[in-house]
């Protein structure tokens, strides 16, 4: 294997945490929590995915890992990579994307934290499931879905929207990688168009691409078997 001995890190979509990947199961498997994301602290820095990055290069501690990321994860990712490219074996990118956020998106990002902020969470699951998961996704999918963004700290919530909304565009970024990278992407992922996943694999030519049918924005929830699969066989080269 051409990664044998390294770790596997992945970080977890917005608004969710590390549970997302529980039916995912590969040796060497690392999930935190994100800052402020199930048991994680939130901490007192400004809204900026350079401080969750942070976390992430400290619990690496100076080792070389294979780094993944759905979605937001995949922003803090990049993020990663901007801060300390050496420690980045090899990178997953799930559903995710290099551009910056437009003017109309950081706007609605930034409004739904002020909802967030003054709401809870409680409204969030009903704005975004249809957004986040597949058409075919069953009814116990779409439970779990619900309860994990419930279980959410608002003011987790709150700030990485905010972060996300600040994030800097990463394509010069992935333009000058030179590490094995494997994008995945949901079929029916409706917050990714076809058209920016495909601009996101161009930037990186020589990385391996895989559409994963029947699953949306979130593939490790919606089809677990297919995702570990996927990536297992990639891990080997």
């Amino acid at each position: 294997m051409r990664f044998s001995g390294l770790p596997v890190v992945l970080l977890h979509a917005f608004p969710l945490d590390s549970r997302m990947w529980d039916d995912v199961h590969i040796d060497g498997l690392v999930t935190p929590d994100q800052r402020g994301f199930g048991s994680a602290p939130l901490g007192s820095d400004p809204p900026d995915l350079a401080a969750a990055a942070a976390d992430v290069i400290a619990l690496l501690d100076g080792r070389r890992v294979v780094l993944g990321g759905c979605s937001m994860g995949g922003y803090v990712a990049m993020a990663v990579l901007r801060a300390a490219p050496s420690l980045v074996a090899g990178l997953v990118l799930v559903d995710t994307r290099a551009a910056a956020d437009s003017s109309e998106a950081r706007s609605n990002r930034l409004l739904a934290a002020d909802r967030v902020a003054s709401e809870g969470v409680d409204w969030i699951p009903d704005a975004m499931l249809s957004s986040l998961l597949g058409p075919g996704a069953g009814p116990a999918v779409v439970e779990r879905t619900r309860a994990l963004i419930l279980d959410q700290d608002p003011a987790a919530v709150a700030w990485a929207q905010r972060a996300m909304a600040a994030r800097p565009d990463s394509g010069a970024l992935l333009r000058s990688l030179d590490v094995p990278t494997l994008i995945v992407r949901g079929a029916d992922d409706s917050l990714i168009p076809r058209a920016e996943a495909d601009a996101l694999a161009e930037l990186m030519p020589g990385a391996e691409v895989v559409e994963l049918a029947g699953a949306g924005h979130l593939p490790p929830l919606e089809t677990p078997v297919e995702f570990t699969s996927t990536l297992r066989a990639w891990l080997a080269g």
